[in-house]
């Protein structure tokens, strides 16, 4: 698949392809534990995830940095909302495992004196917006 191949989702998008993971890891993803965003570690063979998505969307050139958390939460919550037209979101590319397809959010953030990837897993109770 190619860059032009990877379809784009909104929230109802990542809605359905959440409905369809696999609730378990398996051998090849288990080793990812990031019910909240965390640098994509060493242990994870990169080769295990594929792909399959993105929530960039294509006809906007300046996504927002504005954050969405109505209850509290912050960027690093583990119960933060998964929001597709926030901030980290609307950066994000979606991976899936290539063995059991169990999904994650995947994207690059810029510090000043650094690049970091990052990784979330996809909990569906989680997604917020239509």
């Amino acid at each position: 698949m190619t860059e032009a191949d990877v379809p784009v989702l909104d929230a109802k998008g990542l809605r359905r392809l959440a409905a369809a993971q696999p609730r378990q890891p398996c051998p090849a993803c288990a080793a990812v534990r990031a019910p909240g965003w965390e640098a994509l570690g060493t242990s994870l063979d990169r080769g295990a995830l594929r792909k399959v998505a993105t929530l960039r969307q294509p006809d906007v050139e300046d996504p927002t940095l504005e954050e969405h958390h109505p209850n509290g939460t912050h960027g690093w919550s583990p119960d933060a909302p998964i929001a597709p037209a926030f901030f980290p979101y609307n950066r994000c590319d979606v991976w899936q495992c290539a063995q059991c397809g169990r999904a994650f959010l995947r994207y690059t953030e810029y510090g000043g004196y650094y690049v970091e990837e990052r990784i979330r897993e996809l909990r569906p109770e989680l997604i917020a917006g239509d």
